[in-house]
Formats: C-alpha cells, sequence, structure tokens
C-alpha cells in the first residue's frame, strides 16, 4: 500500500467528518450533501461509488466493486468485472455491511448491520440478512420506531438515568450507581 493510500486510510479513519467527505471526493467517490460516513473500506475502485444526499454509513461496511476472476486469468488474461455501486438519498448503512457490484440501494432505504447486499434495493424498504432480503418497508419501520421511542435530554447523566430505569427498573438502576 502506498504512502497516499495509508494517509487517506488514515484520513478516513481518524478524521473529521468534514475531512473524511473532503478525503473521499479525493479518493473519487461521489458524495452528496449531509452525509455521515464512519467507514475506510472503499476497494480499489473508489471512483465507481455514488453517495447520495443525507445517507449514514455505519462503520466496518465494505464496498466492493469488482468480481471475482482470478480462476480464468490462465485463460483470458485480461479478464476483469467492474461494477458501481450507487446509494440514493436518505438511507442508512448498517454496521458491518458488505455491498457487492452493480448494486443500487433505492432512496429512503436502510440496509441491517452484517447484510451482504448483493443486489438492488428497492426505494422505501427495510432489508437485511445474507444475502440481504426484504424485512419490511420504511412506513412500517417508522411505525416501529416510534412504538419503542423513549424521550431522553440531552445532558449525558440524566439520559443514562432515563435509559437505567427504563431497561433495568427502580432497583437495578440504583444498584448499579
Amino acid at each position: 500500500m502506498g504512502l497516499l493510500r495509508l494517509i487517506q486510510k488514515f484520513k478516513l479513519r481518524y478524521g473529521s467528518q468534514e475531512t473524511v467527505i473532503k478525503t473521499l471526493r479525493e479518493m473519487g467517490v461521489q458524495v452528496g450533501e449531509r452525509c455521515r460516513i464512519y467507514t475506510a473500506n472503499f476497494g480499489s475502485e473508489p471512483w465507481l461509488i455514488r453517495i447520495g444526499n443525507h445517507v449514514c454509513i455505519s462503520n466496518d461496511v465494505t464496498f466492493v466493486n469488482h468480481n471475482l476472476t482470478w480462476p480464468f486469468q490462465d485463460k483470458y488474461e485480461s479478464l476483469t468485472a467492474f461494477g458501481k455501486i450507487e446509494i440514493r438519498d436518505n438511507c442508512q448503512i448498517g454496521v458491518n455491511v458488505t455491498i457487492l457490484p452493480n448494486v443500487v440501494i433505492g432512496p429512503n432505504s436502510i440496509v441491517g448491520a452484517g447484510s451482504v447486499v448483493t443486489k438492488d434495493v428497492p426505494p422505501n424498504t427495510v432489508v437485511a440478512g445474507n444475502p440481504a432480503r426484504f424485512i419490511c418497508t420504511i412506513e412500517e419501520y417508522e411505525q416501529k420506531c416510534l412504538a419503542r421511542h423513549i424521550d431522553i435530554p440531552n445532558d449525558p447523566q440524566e439520559a443514562r438515568r432515563i435509559l437505567e430505569r427504563h431497561f433495568w427498573g427502580e432497583d437495578k438502576a440504583e444498584t448499579r450507581k
């Protein structure tokens, strides 16, 4: 790995969000506005990746822009199999997701943690698994989130107190202090 690639990896892993986005754009990734990106795994062809507006990409997401052709190299010396990856507007990609080439993740979609995305994700859906498959619509997921919502304050200590009481009960929260 060359020095430039090492510096880029360092910036992607430890830089501010502003630095991450600037570095990705320098690498050739097309990145929209208001994105949060927490991974450094953009493969060897980052210029084949397009990320829309208001997209959150969690830790350890891996982008793979090529298929496996090694077994055919003796037969076809220059055989290649590259593919683009596109994540459209208002999506969230969970922790440790792998996105394979020739995939479009439709707008307003969520890919659950640990998923392997092998084909296009339709708009307004939640997918998860290996391979990633339909779980529910984004509207159904929104209702699930609203049903589980816990109103917590901005103060971290008060938020902890409320969450401990909610999940551990009055007695358990007091004994953990």
